[in-house]
C-alpha cells in the first residue's frame, strides 16, 4: 500500500538532523514517494543533498511568501539555476494575508515572477494560500493560472471554492489539519473534492495530526511534537473514513494523482 506525501519540508532544521531515522519510519508505514518543497534561498542547497540520499524524494524549489523580504537581489537567478539543473517543480510559493499588509505587494510580485518562471520551464507548482483566496482568484484570473498543473497545499479554502478551482485545474492536498474533528470547514471541503484531484500530505515538520501515531515522536527544544512523514498514515485514515473509502483506496487514488501531477515528463521540461 504505497503512500505519497505530497508536501513536506525535510530540510527544516527541526527535522533534517533526524532525517535518516524519520525516513526509515516513513518507509515502514508505506511512504514510497515524497515531494520536498523548498522555502527560501538558504534551504534550497539542502534539497539536492536530500534527493541524493533518498531517491524516493522529489524536489520543488520556491520562495515562500514568509521569506519574500529576506531574499537576495539575485534570488530569481539562483532559483532558475536550481530548476534548470535538477528535475524539480516550483514551490512552495503563494500569498499569505495573515502577514502584515505592507508585505502584500512584494508577495504578489514574487509570486507572479515564479509563476512566469514555472510556465517558461514547464513546471508544476505547489501553492500556499492563507486568508487570500479572493485575491488569488482575482490575480490569477487576470494573469493566468499555472499552465503545467498545480496543487493547493494544505487546502484551507471553503467548500464553495472547490468547483471553481477544479475548473482552473487545481489539485487539493489535505494535511494533518483534517484529522481534527472541529475542522468542519476543511472536512466539508475535502468531501467535495473530486477523487481525481485529491492528495494527502504531512507538511512535516508542521501540522502534527490529532491522532497519536505509532511512531517515535520527535520533539523541538520546547517539548512540542515535530511532525514527520510517517504521520501521513493518520491523514490517510481520516480521509478514508470521511469519504467512505478503504485506506487502500485512498492510498491508490492519491498516489496516482500525485504521480500524474509530478510525473517525470512534467518535472523541469525545457523550453
Amino acid at each position: 500500500m504505497p503512500l505519497f506525501d505530497a508536501h513536506c519540508h525535510l530540510q527544516d532544521a527541526r527535522l533534517f538532523p533526524y532525517l535518516g531515522e524519520a525516513m526509515k519510519r516513513a518507509s515502514s508505514v508505506g511512504i514510497a514517494r515524497l515531494m520536498c518543497c523548498g522555502s527560501c534561498e538558504e534551504d534550497w542547497p539542502l534539497l539536492s543533498e536530500i534527493a541524493r540520499r533518498f531517491p524516493q524524494v522529489l524536489l520543488s524549489f520556491g520562495l515562500h511568501p514568509w521569506y519574500v523580504g529576506k531574499c537576495s537581489a539575485a534570488w530569481m537567478d539562483t532559483l532558475k539555476n536550481y530548476l534548470t539543473s535538477t528535475p524539480s517543480a516550483v514551490g512552495e510559493i503563494g500569498l499569505d494575508h495573515a502577514l502584515d499588509r505592507t508585505t502584500f505587494a512584494d508577495q504578489e510580485a514574487a509570486f507572479l515572477a515564479q509563476l512566469h518562471l514555472a510556465n517558461e520551464l514547464g513546471c508544476p507548482v505547489s501553492l500556499h494560500c492563507r486568508r487570500a483566496w479572493g485575491r488569488l482568484m482575482e490575480l490569477l484570473d487576470a494573469k493566468g493560472w499555472p499552465a503545467h498543473g498545480f496543487v493547493l497545499h494544505s487546502y484551507s479554502g471553503s467548500n464553495e471554492l472547490v468547483t471553481p478551482l477544479v475548473r482552473r485545474g487545481a489539485f487539493f492536498s489535505f494535511s494533518g489539519a483534517i484529522t481534527f474533528e472541529h475542522n468542519f470547514k476543511g472536512r466539508e471541503a475535502m468531501a467535495t473534492v473530486p477523487l481525481d484531484r485529491l492528495l494527502i500530505e504531512t507538511d512535516a515538520p508542521d501540522l502534527f495530526p490529532s491522532q497519536k501515531p505509532n511512531t517515535v515522536e520527535l520533539q523541538n527544544k520546547d517539548g512540542n511534537p515535530v511532525n514527520e512523514p510517517a504521520n501521513l498514515l493518520p491523514v490517510a485514515q481520516t480521509v478514508a473514513q470521511l469519504r467512505g473509502l478503504t485506506i487502500e483506496e485512498v492510498a491508490s487514488i492519491t498516489f496516482k494523482n500525485a504521480t500524474d501531477l509530478w510525473n517525470s515528463n512534467s518535472l523541469c521540461r525545457r523550453p
